[in-house]
């Protein structure tokens, strides 16, 4: 009676190190599945930062452009001081504003531009040469601009310092992935002396 005991005893515990329970197997692939999914979320969101890099990159060289320009007006003496502000008393547009080439007086942000053509961005095509007949050009209609003028106060007296202005650009896009605007800022200042 003894040894059948015993041999019922080891065969429990045989029984129980054998293999898998199919508990223990639908635990491991739900964690599996949960660690795929989650995987896949990721490599979804590389894939919207990878199409939108494009985009961001664009909007970052016109703000730039737009401050260079404005830079280049002071300096070659295209604008004077007093012309470097919005319309209430300078040049400048206010609000948002389509991307157009520069017009006449050359100066990016003017009234003047809207005259000209809409500006496009030229890229190499699928030879990757630049300036060949297969280059594909990009239109900026996506793209608007907004460049903002203001006076910046002396923070000891509070009033306006004469010969200095703070410049916002704010550059507004939207991208396939987003229902809402990106918008990228580049703040800069321009002092009345070159």
């Amino acid at each position: 009676m003894k040894a059948q005991r015993s041999n019922v005893a080891q065969s429990e515990n045989g029984n129980r190190e054998q293999g898998f329970t199919l508990l223990e197997t639908l635990i491991s692939m739900v964690v599996l599945t949960i660690g795929l999914v989650a995987l896949l979320g990721v490599v979804g969101m590389a894939m919207t930062a990878t199409q939108t890099s494009q985009q961001d990159m664009i909007a970052k060289k016109l703000a730039q452009e737009t401050v260079e320009s404005l830079y280049t007006a002071r300096d070659t003496a295209n604008l004077t001081w007093t012309q470097i502000q919005n319309t209430t008393t300078g040049i400048f547009l206010t609000g948002f504003q389509p991307i157009y080439l520069a017009g006449a007086d050359g100066i990016i942000g003017t009234a003047d531009d809207s005259l000209g053509a809409a500006q496009v961005l030229t890229l190499p095509g699928p030879d990757g040469i630049y300036g060949t007949t297969d280059d594909v050009n990009v239109p900026l209609t996506n793209f608007t601009r907004r460049i903002e003028i203001a006076s910046v106060a002396n923070p000891a007296t509070g009033a306006n310092y004469n010969n200095l202005r703070q410049l916002t650009v704010t550059i507004q896009y939207y991208t396939p992935q987003y229902r809402l605007p990106k918008q990228y800022v580049l703040t800069s200042f321009i002092s009345q002396y070159r």
